[in-house]
């Protein structure tokens, strides 16, 4: 983003207590579940071998100083495998999902080294679901008001239809959550987590993938090719900056 965003006014709970109840939960969550994170990850290295741990750049909250998103990495359990197509390139993700990746992905184990993301400030329990760098390029400056906050664990949009929501109804649904952020609201959305696994771990073959937010655009012919190039030519030179560190 080239210009400054407009900051929504913080109160105490976003400033301090959110924060501080983050790290908390965090620690908590490693002091008890250390051993199921070590389970799952016997089990995935048994099942896709090595790495265990999946990484992407992800958007995390806009830095008040540049007035740009910090670029995180997200960690998460691998729930994909490695295969190619006979040019070396990645086959589609949905041929990569196997059941057992699926059911990772329903019952949010493979979400569990995201607790690391929480302890080191670029992610919170509660807050919109961080997207792809590809997917952020082509968010309006609207829709990237959603990154005021810390992306989530677990979100609104998770709770309200997850992957089922439609790219204009998942972010209207992130600054739904950005306007009535707070204490009550967020152990709401926590329990409503919950029981949403719970649900969701019944149907593992049922998880969805969705199409990039660029995809999308140029499939319901939104956006036109050129200007579908040039934003992942953008999205490629922040990622690029990320890996040189830069």
């Amino acid at each position: 983003m080239t210009n400054k965003q407009k900051f929504p006014v913080d109160g105490i709970y976003c400033r301090y207590v959110k924060r501080l109840l983050d790290i908390v939960c965090a620690v908590l969550t490693l002091l008890v579940f250390w051993w199921l994170l070590l389970v799952v990850a016997i089990i995935v290295r048994a099942h896709f071998g090595a790495p265990v741990i999946f990484k992407q750049p992800r958007p995390g909250k806009i830095d008040r100083k540049t007035g740009q998103e910090k670029i995180f990495y997200l960690y998460k359990f691998r729930t994909m495998t490695n295969e190619r197509d006979e040019n070396g390139e990645l086959l589609p993700d949905v041929q990569r999902l196997t059941h057992f990746g699926k059911l990772l992905r329903a019952t949010s184990l493979d979400e569990l080294p995201e607790v690391w993301n929480i302890l080191r400030g670029d992610m919170s329990v509660i807050g919109p679901r961080p997207q792809l760098v590809r997917d952020m390029v082509f968010m309006s400056k609207e829709h990237r008001t959603r990154h005021v906050v810390r992306p989530g664990l677990s979100g609104l949009a998770q709770i309200s239809g997850r992957n089922a929501l439609a790219w204009d109804n998942k972010f209207k649904v992130d600054l739904e959550y950005i306007r009535h952020i707070g204490f009550i609201y967020d152990v709401k959305i926590v329990l409503r987590t919950v029981a949403s696994v719970l649900k969701r771990s019944s149907k593992a073959d049922e998880i969805d993938i969705c199409a990039d937010y660029g995809d999308y655009l140029l499939e319901k012919h939104l956006i036109d090719r050129d200007y579908y190039d040039e934003k992942q030519l953008e999205a490629k030179k922040i990622l690029e900056g990320v890996k040189s560190g830069k």
